[in-house]
């Protein structure tokens, strides 16, 4: 008998030795593993296997204090929400010092019903909550479906690997959550609008977002582990380089973000305008972690600063031509100390007419300009034919020019609908833009042709003609050829800008085909009155 109770004793002490041991082991395999699906379900399998169950599941509380099955093991997941009985209506936990005291209320009633629920006999269970600083954030639960009863051992041993599970599952929460966050935040930088550049303490880029490379021209592969200023390689006003310093957006000396601007030379040459704004990241232990760049696309706001200069020369030039020249004239004519012919008389006045002529041109321009900003150009519409436009405004052009105008429309062309005077104003400008830019004497070809949805219409001269790179930004406002010619002939140059938004108001385009020394062809279409929705 003495030996029979000796030998049962050496195999419950076998045992549980056997459960310590592969106890450490899974305490050591969960520490390494932050994969929290992966860790609940080595913590359950473990805890299923040192019990002896065959059954067992591991109920979670979610950010919105409800408990959830995350892991189940010898379950159908089918079946896995008729187990919620088991942690509805939970005491609340007030402690450690509370845990050996912590029951969950009519276990065995909730038991039955769950196995009744689920079509399982589940005679015996053990449940240990899974505490996390003081707080009961989930329940490991293990059943047995024979009679066999869980010892005081088996549910000491549940308790010691229940600490080591809430620590394990802590851990992988914790890094489930910085990664969450990180995606996030890559998202950010990735999809934000403005360029975005992380330095190291070397200044060597980190991460560049997708709008910085585009921005710059710099692949994002390429440019990490690059210095700053490699990838922002910016330029003054004149065009000097900023100094090449390990970063030159950045300065030592303070802790404020900086700002910085100038022009980017991008890796194809091309130049756009940027502000960049940097702040310093440092440590506890006041040692430089990073620089954040944030690069905004600034051209747009140069361009309208430039813009408002140019204007203001270009109107300024504009005037006082005009102006000196009616009241030098006036002047002159209304002198009491001189008798004036009538033929002296008469040009004098011409000239002040011509040149109010041009200033009223001048002022209309400028407030066409600033309706069609303000998106208030209104067309009065009605049908016109675009050939007697046309031959109107070449008649009122050719007393004032060497230039031969000749007109190629079909008899056929079609009538459109558009405001008569718009329209007038855009001949008007294409005609005496071909004038101001070919060779006196020279041809100017005005004509069209029609499809079946709009009619084409062009203007073709054997001027200068204009670089390709120039002919997109000629239809910009106050932008004119950079050649000599144009800059010795008058204008502010908004008379394209104003054809392209007319022509566009009408529901039509307007392009530019051209090379340098071989002449210019203009060219809009606009809507044929038969297709026009009435």
């Amino acid at each position: 008998m003495g030996e029979s109770i000796v030998g049962e004793n050496a195999v419950v002490e076998d045992y549980q030795l056997r459960q310590r041991e592969y106890l450490l082991q899974i305490s050591r395999a969960m520490t390494s593993r932050l994969d929290l699906p992966s860790l609940l379900r080595l913590i359950l399998g473990s805890a299923v296997e040192m019990l002896g169950g065959e059954i067992g599941l591991i109920a979670l509380r979610g950010t919105d204090g409800q408990f959830s099955v995350r892991a189940g093991s010898g379950i159908p997941a089918a079946v896995l929400p008729l187990f919620k009985p088991l942690w509805a209506d939970l005491p609340m936990y007030h402690g450690r010092t509370e845990l050996s005291h912590w029951r969950i209320p009519d276990l065995p009633a909730r038991l039955a019903l769950v196995s009744a629920a689920v079509g399982i006999t589940l005679r015996q269970v053990v449940a240990l909550p899974l505490i996390l600083e003081d707080s009961l954030e989930g329940i490991i639960y293990v059943f047995r479906t024979r009679d066999h009863a869980f010892s005081p051992n088996d549910r000491l041993v549940l308790a010691s690997f229940a600490d080591q599970a809430a620590i394990a599952v802590r851990n992988a929460r914790l890094y489930q959550q910085v990664s969450d966050e990180k995606r996030r935040l890559d998202a950010i930088i990735a999809h934000s609008a403005d360029g975005i550049m992380i330095l190291d303490r070397y200044h060597r880029v980190e991460v560049i977002n997708r709008s910085l490379s585009r921005l710059s021209g710099w692949p994002v592969e390429r440019a990490r582990g690059r210095l700053c200023h490699e990838i922002l390689a910016l330029r003054d006003r004149q065009g000097r380089p900023l100094p090449h310093t390990p970063c030159p957006l950045f300065a030592e000396t303070g802790r404020a973000p900086s700002y910085h601007e100038g022009d980017l030379v991008r890796a194809n040459g091309h130049i756009v305008t940027v502000g960049v704004t940097c702040t310093p990241l440092y440590d506890e232990e006041d040692q430089l972690i990073n620089v954040i760049c944030n690069v905004h696309d600034i051209t747009r706001f140069r361009e309208a600063e430039e813009m408002k200069s140019t204007f203001i020369s270009v109107i300024s030039h504009e005037l006082k031509t005009p102006v000196a020249l009616i009241k030098g004239y006036a002047g002159t004519l209304r002198r009491e100390d001189a008798d004036w012919d009538q033929q002296t008389l008469r040009e004098g006045l011409s000239i002040i007419e011509e040149e109010s002529d041009k200033l009223a041109s001048l002022i209309d321009n400028l407030l066409d300009a600033s309706r069609i900003q303000a998106g208030v150009l209104k067309l009065e519409m009605s049908d016109l034919s675009i050939p007697k436009l046309a031959q109107k405004v070449a008649s009122r052009l050719q007393t004032q020019t060497a230039h031969r105008f000749i007109l190629e429309f079909p008899e056929d062309f079609p009538v459109v609908i558009g405001d008569s005077a718009r329209l007038e104003g855009v001949f008007y400008n294409l005609l005496t833009n071909a004038i101001k830019y070919s060779p006196q004497g020279k041809e100017i070809r005005i004509g069209g042709y029609a499809d079946a949805h709009e009619v084409v219409v062009y203007v073709s001269d054997q001027g200068i003609g204009i670089a390709p790179d120039e002919q997109e930004r000629l239809f910009l406002p106050f932008s004119r050829l950079d050649s000599g010619l144009s800059r010795r002939t008058p204008g502010v140059g908004l008379g394209l800008f104003l054809c392209r938004a007319i022509i566009e108001a009408h529901g039509g385009r307007i392009w530019v085909e051209s090379e340098p020394g071989h002449g210019s062809t203009f060219t809009f279409t606009l809507p044929r009155a038969d297709t026009v929705a009435t």
